[in-house]
């Protein structure tokens, strides 16, 4: 594993098990939700957020983290493997709501130098809540996946599908680069 995109519906964790998988390959970690958010919570154009991904996909070895489904068709000329965290609606849910409610309290930046900022307002009482974006896409994310694996879209990407927290340890114990 060499290029690894980690994919999944929004709070199943991709943040979280890139990172570690990055530092378990001692690779570079690249997570597009950083790259494609601008401050005031604005974001990229599609032709714009290309642009700054590919010399960061060009590199020979990273870990993506992110979905972007637009972005599926170029970043996935360069990937060696798809990680999809596929866990169970209810530890998703739960697994937002707490992320939701910390972020919210702790107020801290999401995206060094965006300014973007959780609050309860914004998460739980408004149209931008990413609690109601999981609610409203959870099963369509999930069967687009299941359709994804079902016919990968390259013969030589390895497709992996977790689904739970302890198939996530073990292959986080068992990963190796290439």
């Amino acid at each position: 594993m060499k290029r690894v995109n980690v994919i999944g519906t929004s709070g199943s964790g991709k943040s979280q098990f890139s990172s570690r998988l990055a530092k378990k390959l001692d690779i570079q970690y690249i997570e597009m939700d950083a790259i494609f958010w601008l401050p005031n919570w604005q974001h990229l154009e599609l032709e714009d957020f290309i642009a700054v991904l590919k010399p960061l996909l060009e590199q020979d070895s990273w870990v993506l983290d992110g979905n972007q489904s637009k972005t599926n068709s170029f970043k996935w000329q360069y990937v060696d493997t798809i990680v999809w965290l596929d866990y169970g609606f209810f530890r998703t849910f739960r697994q937002m709501l707490v992320r939701s409610v910390k972020r919210a309290y702790s107020k801290q930046e999401i995206w060094q130098g965006t300014g973007n900022k959780e609050s309860f307002r914004r998460n739980f009482f408004s149209s931008d809540s990413v609690v109601l974006w999981m609610l409203h896409n959870y099963w369509k994310t999930k069967k687009k996946y299941a359709k994804l694996f079902s016919n990968p879209p390259a013969p030589e990407i390895k497709c992996v599908r977790i689904t739970s927290p302890k198939q996530a340890e073990e292959f986080l114990a068992n990963a190796v680069g290439i």
